[in-house]
């Protein structure tokens, strides 16, 4: 079986690779960008369409709003940049707005952080993929189709590439990421080219179309709170940027500095497509809709159900380069692969963030060490499942889904900035380097105004999207809280209990007598092994105990004890019920009530198998009684192995296992240039 599932598991994600090599999967900051910022860089490709969505609902005629949102949204994000540019300088170590929050707002705020950051990571990984699905469905109907399918496929890849290890899959998502980038600065670019200079009027698909606007001309009031929903749902933009300050030791010395570089980065390149997709899709009168059926008219009558809306980027390229053109298939297979990808910023977020917590004490110890790819295997499973769960529940629905996201991550991006203006004022009391005073207060002022933005920010997308989906959010956040909350009891609570008292003596922990006691069934080697082991240790007093369930079975042990001479006492304890488990664990327990500073020690023969289907066959009644034996104080209990035959063949099997290689997993190493020979040239 281990060879079984060693095999495929090496060809999968690879030969495992030894802990002293970790400093070799450090990232430079061309990987770094594609594999932490792909999660804000594909935003662009729903962004826009949230926010037009949103403003359809008072008609087309509010579209000419969303510039103005855009402008905010940009404002926002450079805020967010400029402060967690002062995150990971001061805090490098990995843990984030986490860390910050926990070192500076207390436990409780820490934990919320935490929380609200491992929700918005798995809704990360739902929404990207679900909405790399539609895009690719623009090109290939069959795929949108079957999308909960398709789905699913694409984070099962996800998985195993990120399970291949961090640097391995950065150099296969840098190419995707950065033909996307290429691909929408070419469309924006051209588009403005054919608009401005050559004078060329662009048709989206849907330039056509009308809507049949739910409240049209809306005023007052009602158009706020609808301008503030749309810039929420634009806001979903921002999603990801935390992940680079939860992912500083993945970068390459000088940590801190390329962690800020790469943010300022992300930033610049996420802004400029941004606002150039909604440019273009004002120019080439795009219409969208939250309810397309019915709510989109063609002709005076509505789509119909078999109307494919498609998302505002794919609409855009269509427009600019032309439908099924070489540059929209190039531009629609990229933007759907980047969505897949930009996954993998929560793929290295939570792992990682998942890693700090377990060390904390919030999670369980599995997710705190890494794997054969040194990655951390456990966490990158559990977000996946934990994905796929979502994607399969809301069908692959990137516009249900995405009325979940973002209130985690604002959670985070508020109470990280709160923290930060503490830690300011904490190192400026101490202080006296006028220079980095003034460094200080400048990083505390960002800080203060991200905090300020953040949290109206905050404030807003609760109001907007808290009857739309935002509450399952909130539900999610609760629950990871109280799950982590209940872990730290559970193990401080273990901690103390196992706690080595100082103040008490060896003398008070050593057992008076030790009774030992040998189970027989028969008298056959595995036993005589047993008691020749148990003689060995030497108790105090020793004895072999069989519990009679079959008379003539107890009557041939009992003759064959006495014609071997065994120096060993037997003591038979009837089972009138014929059960063993519970009479050997009365009769320990009546030798506990006698003698309660005495320790029994049981020994219990076993066999050593080498095939799965024999586990079944054997020592079913040796594990049962140690489950019950455990739970037993003062009772300590040993297996005493006997090794068949089949177990010599698994030893062999195991030996050719570790001397055999997988294909490419062993490698030539540099060869050596022979030294001239004396007297000849060249």
């Amino acid at each position: 079986m281990s060879k079984l599932t060693d095999v495929p598991k090496r060809i999968l994600i690879g030969r495992a690779l030894r802990s002293d090599k970790l400093g070799e999967t450090l990232l430079p900051k061309r990987i770094a960008l594609p594999v932490f910022a792909s999660d804000p860089l594909s935003s662009v490709a729903y962004a826009p369409g949230e926010v037009l969505l949103v403003l359809s609902v008072a008609g087309v005629s509010a579209y000419h709003f969303s510039p103005w949102i855009a402008a905010a949204v940009v404002v926002l994000m450079f805020t967010v940049v400029a402060s967690y540019r002062q995150n990971v300088r001061a805090y490098p170590s990995g843990g984030g707005d986490y860390e910050v929050a926990n070192t500076n707002l207390g436990p409780k705020a820490g934990l919320t952080v935490a929380s609200a950051l491992l929700v918005d990571y798995v809704l990360t990984v739902a929404v990207s993929i679900s909405s790399g699905v539609e895009n690719l469905g623009s090109a290939i109907p069959f795929v949108v189709e079957h999308k909960t399918f398709f789905a699913i496929g694409a984070i099962v890849v996800l998985t195993l590439m990120n399970l291949r290890g961090v640097k391995e899959s950065g150099r296969l998502f840098a190419v995707p990421t950065y033909l996307f980038v290429a691909g929408v600065f070419l469309m924006i670019l051209w588009g403005a080219f054919r608009g401005l200079v050559l004078g060329d009027t662009m048709h989206a698909p849907t330039s056509d179309f009308e809507i049949d606007a739910e409240h049209e001309g809306l005023a007052g009031f009602a158009l706020v709170f609808l301008l503030l929903r749309a810039f929420s749902s634009g806001c979903a933009a921002l999603t990801g940027v935390e992940a680079i300050s939860n992912g500083v030791p993945a970068f390459r010395k000088p940590k801190s500095r390329n962690a800020a570089t790469t943010l300022a980065a992300m930033g610049l390149l996420a802004v400029t497509m941004f606002c150039g997709i909604i440019g273009l899709a004002l120019a080439t009168d795009v219409k969208m809709a939250e309810n397309p059926a019915t709510d989109l008219i063609r002709d005076g009558s509505p789509v119909g159900a078999g109307f494919t809306q498609d998302p505002v980027i794919s609409q855009v390229a269509e427009a600019v380069f032309g439908h099924g053109s070489f540059l929209f298939m190039i531009l629609a297979t990229a933007t759907a692969l980047v969505l897949f990808l930009a996954a993998n910023t929560a793929y290295n977020g939570f792992p990682l963030l998942g890693s700090i917590l377990a060390q904390d004490r919030y999670l369980p110890r599995q997710l705190h060490t890494r794997g054969d790819r040194l990655a951390f295997s456990n966490g990158i499973v559990l977000l996946a499942g934990a994905a796929i769960l979502l994607v399969w529940i809301y069908d692959a629905d990137s516009t249900h889904l995405i009325q979940l996201y973002i209130v985690g991550v604002f959670v985070s991006f508020t109470l990280s900035q709160i923290g930060m203006v503490r830690h300011w004022n904490r190192h400026l009391t101490t202080e006296n380097d006028p220079g980095r005073r003034r460094h200080m207060v400048r990083s505390r002022t960002i800080n203060a105004f991200g905090a300020t933005f953040t949290g109206l920010v905050l404030v807003v997308v609760l109001a907007t999207k808290f009857t739309h989906g935002a509450w399952v959010a909130l539900l999610g956040m609760v629950i990871f809280y109280g799950t982590m909350t209940a872990i730290r009891k559970h193990y401080d609570r273990v901690a103390a209990e196992i706690a080595a008292d100082e103040s008490s003596a060896d003398e008070g922990l050593r057992p008076a007598r030790v009774h030992a006691i040998v189970l027989v069934s028969k008298l056959h080697r595995p036993t005589l092994r047993a008691l020749a082991y148990a003689k060995l240790i030497r108790a105090d007093h020793l004895e072999a105990l069989s519990i009679s369930v079959d008379p003539h079975e107890t009557k041939a042990l009992r003759e064959d004890w006495e014609r071997r001479g065994v120096d060993v006492p037997l003591k038979i304890l009837d089972s009138p019920y014929r059960e063993v488990t519970r009479p050997v664990v009365e009769y320990v327990k009546s030798l506990r009530h006698e003698r309660p500073r005495d320790v029994v020690s049981v020994y219990i023969p076993e066999y050593v198998v080498g095939h799965w289907y024999e586990h079944l066959l054997h020592n079913q009644s040796a594990l049962r009684l140690k489950g019950r034996l455990l739970f037993t104080p003062g009772v300590m209990v040993t297996s005493v192995p006997y090794q068949l035959q089949s177990s010599e063949a698994a030893k062999r099997r195991a030996r050719k296992r570790a001397e055999w290689n997988a294909p490419g997993s062993v490698r030539r190493g540099l060869v050596e240039r022979r030294p001239k020979e004396p007297g000849r040239k060249g």
